[in-house]
C-alpha cells in the first residue's frame, strides 16, 4: 500500500511572490525555551520561499476583532525554501506576541506583508572572504541565525564569530543547534553570555554582560571584522560605546531593531530640527490633512510625514516602524496628492488603489484620508 502522506517531490513548485501569496499556514509550533517559540509557516499552495536572510515580515493578525500589524525577523533560511519561520519571544503585556503564543496552532492561516529589510550580510551579495561578528541578544538572535544558518547550509565556510547574550544559560536560543554549527565548520567560533547561572550554579561560560574583555577573549581581532548587532535597545546602545571606546571603525557595524517606539521619537526628533533650523513653520508650504472618520483636520509642513504632524497635533494612530517597512498605518486615501517613500510595507496594487503610509507620505496638496 502506498505512503499517502509521502508527498510527491517531482511537483515544481513555483517561487513565492509576497504580492500575491500572503496567506501562510501555520505547520508547525516548537518550544525553543520557556517563553521564546518557533512558528513554522508555508503558502497554501507549494511555493519555493525566497528571501535574504536576516529579512523580516510582516503579520497581519485577528486579535479582538482588530487587525493588529507586527513586524517578525524571519530565523530561517532561504537554503531551506519548503517554508519559513519566526521566532517569537513572549513579551509581557505584549499583545501579538501573547496572543501567538496562547493561540496559533498547526493550521491556521495568517496574512503577511514582505518580505522586506536590507539588514543582511547577504545584500547586495554573500562574502564568503571576509570575517565577520554577529552579537545579539535575546530574541535578536533571529536575523543572525538566518545567516547563520545559511552560510552553514552553503558550506560557505566564512569565518564567523557568534557572540550571544541571555538572561541564564536556559533562556539562550538555538543553543543546540549553534553548537553544532560550531562543530560543522572550523571557523565558526560560539560564545555565551549570561547574566546570571540561573537554575545551572556550574555554569561555565561567561556570566554578566558583555564587555572588551569577552570580546578580547572569544573573537581577538574584533576590530578587523564586519559586525552585525541587534538585540533590545539598549543592548545595541551598550554595543555602539563598546566598539567606540575600541576604536572599531563603525562604517563596518550594522544592526537591527523593531524598537518602534525609539524610531517614531527619533523621526519627530528629526521632523523638528529640521523645522528650526529651516525657519518658522508659516513661512513655508503647508496644507490641511482631514480625517474623515475622526472629524480631525491637521496643518502639515510640505517638508513633513502626515504621521508626524498628526502625532504633533495630538492624533494617536496606529503605527509600527514609521519608516515605511512594516504597513501597520496604512490608510485609503480619498483625496489629494502626496510624495511617499516606503521600504517594502505596502504594494503597488494598493498603492494603484489610493492606499498610503502616512508614516513615510508627505502632502503635495490638501489631503483627505479615510481615517
Amino acid at each position: 500500500m502506498p505512503d499517502v502522506l509521502q508527498p510527491d517531490l517531482r511537483i515544481a513548485a513555483a517561487l513565492w511572490d509576497g504580492a500575491h501569496d500572503d496567506t501562510l499556514i501555520c505547520r508547525q509550533v516548537r518550544p525553543e525555551t520557556a517563553d521564546v517559540k518557533t512558528f513554522v509557516f508555508s503558502t497554501a499552495a507549494p511555493r519555493l520561499m525566497r528571501h535574504a536572510p536576516g529579512q523580516f515580515i510582516t503579520l497581519e493578525l485577528d486579535i479582538e476583532g482588530k487587525t493588529i500589524n507586527r513586524c517578525y525577523t524571519l530565523s530561517s533560511s532561504p537554503t531551506r525554501p519548503d517554508t519559513v519561520a519566526i521566532t517569537v519571544k513572549r513579551v509581557p503585556g505584549g499583545l501579538a506576541s501573547n496572543w501567538l503564543h496562547d493561540n496559533l496552532q498547526a493550521g491556521d492561516s495568517v496574512r503577511m506583508l514582505g518580505p522586506a529589510g536590507e539588514f543582511s550580510c547577504f545584500m547586495p551579495a554573500p562574502q564568503p572572504l571576509r570575517k565577520y561578528l554577529f552579537l545579539s541578544a535575546g530574541s535578536g538572535i533571529t536575523p543572525l541565525m538566518s545567516m547563520s544558518r545559511a552560510l552553514h547550509d552553503l558550506a560557505l565556510d566564512a569565518d564567523i564569530a557568534f557572540v550571544h547574550s541571555a538572561r541564564t544559560p536556559d533562556d539562550i536560543i538555538f543553543a543546540d543547534e549553534l553548537a553544532l554549527m560550531a562543530r560543522n565548520q572550523a571557523r565558526f567560533r560560539l560564545g555565551f553570555v549570561c547574566e546570571r547561572r540561573g537554575d545551572q550554579p556550574a555554569w561555565a561560560g561567561f556570566t554578566g554582560f558583555l564587555n572588551q574583555s569577552v570580546l578580547h577573549n572569544v573573537v581577538p581581532d574584533f576590530l578587523d571584522r564586519e559586525i552585525y548587532t541587534c538585540g533590545p535597545a539598549p543592548y545595541m546602545a551598550a554595543v555602539r560605546s563598546l566598539l567606540q571606546q575600541a576604536g572599531f571603525d563603525m562604517a563596518r557595524y550594522h544592526e537591527e531593531s523593531f524598537s518602534f517606539e525609539t524610531l517614531m521619537v527619533a523621526t519627530l526628533v528629526e521632523t523638528l530640527a529640521d523645522i528650526a533650523a529651516e525657519g518658522i513653520l508659516v513661512q513655508r508650504t503647508s496644507h490641511a490633512v482631514h480625517f474623515t472618520k475622526t472629524g480631525d483636520v491637521v496643518i502639515c509642513d510640505a517638508t513633513q510625514t502626515i504621521l508626524a504632524a498628526a502625532r504633533a497635533a495630538g492624533m494617536r494612530l496606529p503605527v509600527s516602524c514609521t519608516k515605511g517597512m512594516c504597513g501597520t498605518c496604512k490608510t485609503k486615501m480619498l483625496s489629494g496628492q502626496v510624495e511617499m517613500k516606503h521600504a517594502g510595507g505596502i504594494r503597488q496594487r494598493e498603492i494603484d488603489q489610493g492606499w498610503i503610509l502616512p508614516c513615510c507620505s508627505k502632502p503635495l496638496s490638501e489631503v483627505t484620508l479615510e481615517r
